[in-house]
């Protein structure tokens, strides 16, 4: 199971994290960019491929102690067909590295789009006799909140090409209350969302006990995280908000199960931007900056969680 495989990955390294590629120009080293405006002028094109090149470097630095990457398709399609492509080669690379790609996409619909959706980040889609994977992802981030007609579609390709998925549950953000919060009988909205996705997904639980939906859970709502987390015992939980967010490893403790598995914390910023605060400042020692970023973080964590 595809769960599995993201837990065994968080065993073997000792490292419950997963870092965002989410890159913005100003967050490319300046060399990196400046070489590609210098063979492709001031465009996407170029933009794209800095990107792509950070993206493998940083990948390159981090792949023996970070178990995944969790590319954000927003900040690949602000560029276009070119952002795209680099999206579907740090995919590719991240893949190739051994590590497991989450794709940050939030995609949700109903009846064929979602398939559509499902087909393109998880599954295959058939040309002629032939049944090609598109962006091929090991998960994909969807958002819950049309109900199980906008989820199942991508639970079919999950069981199909053993994938997962992550459904917005508690989001980070400061406004998710204003809806998620919402009581529902004796629960409220997101509590909710969480128990139908652990139903709809109750025959997936694989060998560490977690089925095939997980769940985004913000470190910002520690107290939610907890209720949560007693709640929903065989979901894997996706933890944005560390960080930048202001969730710190005190915050992300009450996502993890008693046996110190059940989650994986995200950082994006602070390791795609770790070059600016180093002595050098100029970027050219970006890889060992992030990797050093990524080491603080997991001795950090490894402060309130055992992974065993």
């Amino acid at each position: 199971m595809s769960m599995d495989r993201l837990q065994k990955l968080i065993i073997e390294k000792k490292n419950p994290t997963v870092v965002g590629l989410d890159p913005r120009p100003e967050y490319v080293p300046p060399q990196i960019l400046a070489e590609q405006i210098a063979t492709h002028g001031e465009t996407l094109e170029a933009a794209a491929e800095a990107f792509y090149l950070f993206n493998r470097g940083l990948i390159d630095a981090l792949c023996d102690i970070v178990p995944a990457v969790k590319p954000q398709s927003a900040y690949y399609e602000m560029l276009g067909p070119a952002g795209v492509l680099a999206l579907y080669k740090t995919v590719n690379y991240a893949k190739s590295k051994g590590m497991y790609v989450i794709l940050d996409g939030k995609r949700n619909d109903i009846g064929s789009t979602a398939e559509a959706y499902a087909e393109a980040y998880l599954g295959r889609v058939t040309v002629g006799n032939a049944k090609l994977p598109a962006f091929d992802a090991d998960s994909l981030t969807v958002n819950a909140y049309l109900g199980s007609d906008g989820i199942l579609p991508f639970l079919e390709m999950c069981k199909q090409f053993d994938k997962s998925i992550f459904a917005l549950v508690k989001t980070s953000n400061p406004s998710s209350g204003e809806l998620q919060d919402l009581l529902c009988g004796d629960r409220n909205l997101s509590t909710a969302v969480g128990d139908l996705m652990a139903r709809i997904a109750r025959d997936t639980i694989g060998e560490y006990g977690y089925s095939a939906i997980g769940a985004v859970v913000g470190a910002t709502y520690p107290s939610d995280a907890q209720v949560l987390r007693r709640r929903l015992e065989n979901t894997f939980f996706l933890v944005p908000g560390y960080g930048a967010q202001g969730g710190g490893a005190a915050d992300v403790a009450p996502c993890f199960d008693r046996y110190g598995r059940g989650a994986i914390i995200n950082s994006s910023r602070a390791i795609l931007c770790a070059w600016k605060k180093t002595e050098a400042g100029d970027g050219s020692d970006y890889q060992e900056a992030a990797r050093q970023e990524a080491l603080r973080m997991q001795k950090d964590i490894a402060q309130v969680v055992a992974i065993c």
